[in-house]
């Protein structure tokens, strides 16, 4: 079959398909707004071309006609033609800037919009600071390349065309020369675009790798200094920064390696204005104001001429970081919306897993058709080693992952067929790993329910055994928690989330290791605090040390992805299976597990 070749519009991002996005999606809503702009730029351009033609004018009154009175009256208007042409340039370049803003502003919360509705494993997979990089750099990259084409139309063209006007209205021959240096400029400026593009793409994630070298450390600080990994650390960021460094430099010799050939040619074209400039007003009697003017505008046309001949160039280099913001939000979400399915109605909240089988990887079972039924109002128990598939099970409730077979049933209603939003408002999650939003005590404990009042905060944290530490602080409940809650202690933190689920009143709560990380005496208020959060709700609970479960309505054994046991503690000790074997290896002490067996 013969091969066609490849359009340029079968890549969606290459630089014409992109251009013509960024203008037709982004640009075209601030039309009016760029009319204004471009006008500016038109008057500025005009009086830019007035002044170099008044220039000659003042010349020839000097030097030919010799007359004071038009001296004046010509440079008045010169004068005149400058102020138009000043205000015009910041009238344009406010109205440019205020346009910028807003689209950086747009790209930014849309980027956000769309990873919000992604799902939890579409970030496993990556690092934040990629997209904190495509967020920033991005989003900026987009109002960059629109701004390049507005100016390169508006001010560099504009002022190009009115500069070639002033030029052959004064001597057409002479301006056929200064052009001829045109068409080899714009072959060697080709030649350019595609290295760029590479170099472009490098430094972009270049700086994403240093963004999280940073990030990684800072975040992990304790673990740092108490590992003494700061020279480690400093050496991986001095290379990511050499990397970059290296490039940046790279990146400038190319962009920049026609200047020396475009100042040569230009050069030449100079040198022919001037030797046919001087012989015609010493031979041919033109005026020296003519001469003058002309070379005026010759000289201010070689900016615009520049800046549009390198248009190519500072475009490519500008999309990669285009691209890279577009190529998030391009993509379909991982956690498609749902929310035009029925809302979770609950009666009793009754949790049934019906054969549920699940896998994050393929050829990787994580949960083999696991059934088991957490009744209302009820705390049910998973207990068993690392790995087994017991917060995996939270994780499926939440619908943070879909069931690879089976079903999760509530009150008769598979989670599949209802709203995602619906599903986890009327669920309350604690986890081992606490994480604060970087605000107070108070707009901490409010995320469980927004608009709470003051009553109700502070009502939650009572019942969270929290109350009496926050009032501890000079600050109370406006107390800065600092970056993820740095400022509080375990203990502190867990309390705080557990208000914060009191506050949400879901009727169903997961709970995860929350009392794994605590100390003996900060585990006894937690789990005092956890006792009020579970009261008259159906609960779920993970938990490694097995004496927070003992008074669980039922305990079930998972191991492997199965449920090898399930009963009540006392059930479970006196069939002597995993259970039994667990709880003996965390109390090795005979007399520890006496009273619990004469219990029994």
């Amino acid at each position: 079959m013969a091969q066609f070749p490849k359009k340029i519009t079968d890549d969606p991002y290459a630089a014409a398909v992109l251009i013509r996005r960024l203008v037709t999606e982004q640009g075209v809503v601030y039309w009016r707004r760029y009319l204004v702009a471009f006008a500016l730029m038109a008057l500025a351009a005009g009086s830019t071309a007035g002044a170099t033609y008044v220039l000659g004018q003042v010349i020839n009154q000097a030097y030919v006609d010799k007359n004071i009175p038009g001296i004046a009256m010509f440079s008045g208007i010169t004068v005149v033609l400058l102020f138009i042409k000043g205000v015009a340039t910041y009238g344009h370049m406010v109205i440019l800037t205020k346009i910028s803003n807003a689209i950086l502003a747009t790209n930014q919360r849309q980027l956000f919009a769309k990873l919000m509705r992604e799902s939890v494993g579409f970030f496993s997979e990556r690092h934040s600071s990629e997209f904190l990089a495509r967020l920033t750099a991005g989003a900026k990259s987009i109002t960059d390349v629109l701004n390049m084409l507005v100016n390169a139309i508006g001010r560099d063209l504009l002022m190009l065309l009115a500069m070639i006007g002033v030029m052959v209205w004064q001597d057409p021959l002479m301006s056929f020369i200064g052009l001829v240096a045109v068409p080899p400029a714009m072959l060697v400026l080709r030649k350019l675009v595609k290295r760029i593009k590479g170099l472009a793409f490098t430094q972009f994630t270049g700086t994403a790798d240093i963004m999280e070298t940073m990030q990684e450390s800072l975040q992990g600080i304790r673990t740092v200094k108490a590992f003494t990994l700061e020279d480690t650390m400093q050496k991986r960021i001095d290379e990511n920064i050499a990397i970059v460094e290296r490039n940046a430099n790279k990146m400038a010799r190319v962009a920049n390696r026609s200047n020396p050939l475009m100042e040569m040619l230009g050069g030449f074209a100079v040198a022919g204005c001037l030797m046919y400039g001087g012989y015609a007003v010493v031979a041919l009697n033109a005026t020296p104001g003519a001469f003058f003017s002309f070379m005026t505008a010759f000289l201010m046309a070689t900016e615009p001429a520049k800046r549009l001949a390198r248009l190519n160039i500072d475009l490519n280099s500008q999309l990669v970081g285009a691209r890279m913001l577009l190529e998030v939000v391009d993509s379909p979400a991982s956690e498609q919306s749902d929310d035009d399915k029925p809302a979770l109605k609950l009666t009793d909240a009754r949790i049934e897993l019906r054969d549920v089988s699940f896998s994050y990887r393929a050829n990787e079972t994580i949960l083999n058709r696991m059934s088991f039924t957490a009744e209302p109002g009820k705390v049910t128990a998973l207990v068993g080693p690392s790995g087994g598939g017991k917060s995996t099970v939270l994780a499926l409730l939440l619908r943070f992952y879909e069931v690879t077979q089976g079903d999760i049933v509530i009150d008769g209603q598979p989670i599949s067929s209802v709203s995602r939003k619906s599903l986890r408002a009327q669920t309350a999650y604690v986890g081992q790993d606490v994480y604060l939003f970087r605000d107070t005590i108070r707009s901490n404990i409010a995320f469980g329910k927004p608009g709470a009042s003051e009553g109700e905060i502070i009502e939650a944290a009572k019942a969270a055994c929290a109350h009496d530490f926050i009032m501890g602080f000079p600050l109370g409940y406006d107390t800065p928690v600092g970056e993820h809650g740095t400022q509080l202690s375990g203990g502190q933190r867990q309390r705080i989330a557990v208000a914060r689920a009191l506050l949400k009143n879901a009727p169903i709560i997961l709970l995860d290791e929350a009392t794994a990380a605590l100390d003996s005496e900060s585990e006894r208020q937690v789990q005092e605090a956890i006792e009020h959060l579970c009261q008259n709700r159906t609960t779920i609970v993970i938990a490694h040390r097995l004496h927070t479960i003992m008074h669980a309505d039922a305990i079930l054994v998972v191991e492997g992805g199965e449920i090898v046991e399930q009963g009540r503690h006392d059930e479970l000790l006196r069939r002597g299976g995993r259970y039994a074997s667990f709880f003996r290896l965390q109390h090795r002490d005979a007399g520890a597990l006496a009273p619990i067996s004469a219990t029994a």
